[in-house]
């Protein structure tokens, strides 16, 4: 990996409603790259976090096409530069569930890798529960992406409990790995 590389990791509270934290992105992603990051990363769920877990269904989109991809593919190329989409939801083959997928674009706006989370989360404590898996299509394979700087492996939030997908990932430089928790989690 080569020396000179600024990378910037955005840290945001996401609310329920899109618009707004795809403003907030943008705001964070257009700091950091003015600041000289060459590559951005935002957190898991960024555009939408909801206490109802439906209300994904409505702004998942189908990869490659809707109105988020295209404004995050825009600003990776108007601020030239690497920018990991934290994760969004995607429509999948179940239709009944999405997945939970990271994606990232290039300097030209061009989407480099798709990374599906592979390991999906379950909490309950008293009154809050997760259970990913009721909505969420797992993922099935590990993903890495080339950059001028190196090889870059991704992961999203639960999967970092898990060791053998860390081992999956060829020869890697830097690992990405966008989460978003809740106090009790």
């Amino acid at each position: 990996m080569l020396a000179d590389f600024k990378v910037a990791a955005v840290q945001m509270v996401s609310g329920e409603d899109t618009e707004q934290n795809l403003k907030r992105a943008t705001y964070w992603v257009e700091q950091a790259a003015g600041q000289g990051a060459q590559l951005v990363a935002l957190p898991e769920y960024f555009p939408l976090l909801h206490h109802d877990e439906t209300v994904k269904f409505s702004i998942a989109e189908d990869y490659g096409h809707g109105p988020i991809q295209q404004h995050l593919s825009a600003l990776a190329k108007r601020l030239n530069i690497w920018l990991v989409a934290g994760s969004i939801p995607l429509k999948s083959k179940q239709v009944d569930h999405v997945t939970n997928t990271t994606l990232v674009f290039d300097p030209a706006g061009e989407c480099m890798a798709r990374y599906d989370k592979i390991h999906l989360f379950s909490f309950q404590q008293g009154e809050e529960s997760y259970n990913e898996s009721s909505s969420i299509e797992a993922g099935l394979q590990p993903v890495c992406f080339d950059t001028p700087w190196g090889r870059v492996g991704l992961a999203i939030c639960y999967d970092l409990r898990f060791p053998e997908l860390f081992r999956a990932l060829d020869n890697v430089d830097l690992l990405i790995v966008p989460s978003a928790f809740t106090v009790p989690t």
